[in-house]
């Protein structure tokens, strides 16, 4: 090939790269298959044809505005593209996959049963099945709460990677709720670090409420959570313990539901050892991780 057409290709290369930020975005975006894709930053530019700066930089920008996320596993969708994808966040679905169980759980524990899903730094409430208990919750369906104050906002927050945490939380202090709220950042990744030892079992004891305690796991997609079921009630000794087993098996069931991927068999031993944890034994050396003073 003569130096001519050499130029003549470079030229049509150079025009061909998008040259509005509005046209490399959406590329960006396109790069990701679905939902749960999780790219390296040589996976994006290899994807996008662009150069591997210019997707850093791009990159950098739609983290700041949530339309990407940044882990230790590289970058994924992030909130806002997650709201654009399914209109309301797939709230709707995670609400009709949910209710049937919620019902369930009530009518069994007696409990007040909440779906919640994270919003920034709060937890948002989807639903709520409480009898005459619901009343004695400030808990209501679209009212938030601060996440590191409940047990679904903490099973919520332990699915993140812990820069995510720091990233919402930024500084010292933690307003409480009551004498019992975890109030500084510190002690909240104790805590988060405890609920995922415990396989995304939370627990939290007048630290929303006084007087109320809670459990709560999340529910997930293959990538990330997505909501989380909660059990609230008034504190009785050795009660949460006894129903924790009940939450955990209602999310596992949510989650496969929503996501039937989780069920293949390329994860079935995975399933099959989630299903064998929650025996007496299990559960006993689960819970004695936690600490004295969050339970």
């Amino acid at each position: 090939m003569s130096d001519s057409q050499h130029a003549q290709v470079s030229q049509a290369s150079k025009r061909e790269l998008p040259a509005s930020m509005v046209e490399r975005m959406t590329l960006i975006l396109d790069a990701f298959d679905d939902m749960s894709s999780r790219l390296t930053l040589e996976e994006v530019a290899c994807r996008t044809h662009l150069p591997r700066s210019t997707v850093h930089r791009i990159l950098d920008q739609m983290v700041r505005l949530d339309w990407i996320d940044h882990a230790s596993f590289g970058y994924c969708l992030g909130r806002r593209a997650k709201t654009m994808g399914e209109g309301d966040g797939g709230h709707i679905r995670i609400r009709e996959a949910a209710a049937p169980l919620l019902h369930e759980l009530h009518m069994t524990t007696g409990m007040v049963a909440h779906l919640s899903v994270l919003d920034g730094r709060d937890c948002v409430y989807l639903d709520k099945i409480g009898g005459q208990l619901a009343a004695a919750l400030p808990s209501r369906v679209g009212g938030r709460a601060p996440a590191y104050a409940t047990a679904g906002g903490k099973a919520l927050l332990a699915g993140l990677e812990p820069e995510q945490v720091d990233a919402l939380y930024v500084g010292p202090q933690l307003p409480p709720r009551t004498e019992r709220t975890i109030t500084d950042l510190s002690t909240l990744h104790l805590e988060l670090n405890r609920i995922r030892r415990r396989h995304g079992l939370a627990f939290e004891t007048g630290e929303a409420t006084a007087g109320m305690s809670c459990v709560g796991a999340a529910i997930r997609s293959p990538a990330s959570p997505v909501a989380a079921i909660s059990l609230c009630g008034p504190t009785r000794p050795g009660h949460l313990e006894r129903i924790a087993p009940l939450v955990a098996n209602a999310v596992r069931d949510i989650s496969r539901t929503l996501y039937p991927e989780l069920s293949t068999p390329r994860r079935n031993r995975a399933a099959r050892a989630a299903d064998a944890s929650w025996s007496p034994q299990v559960m006993e050396r689960m819970l004695a991780t936690q600490s004295d003073g969050w339970m």
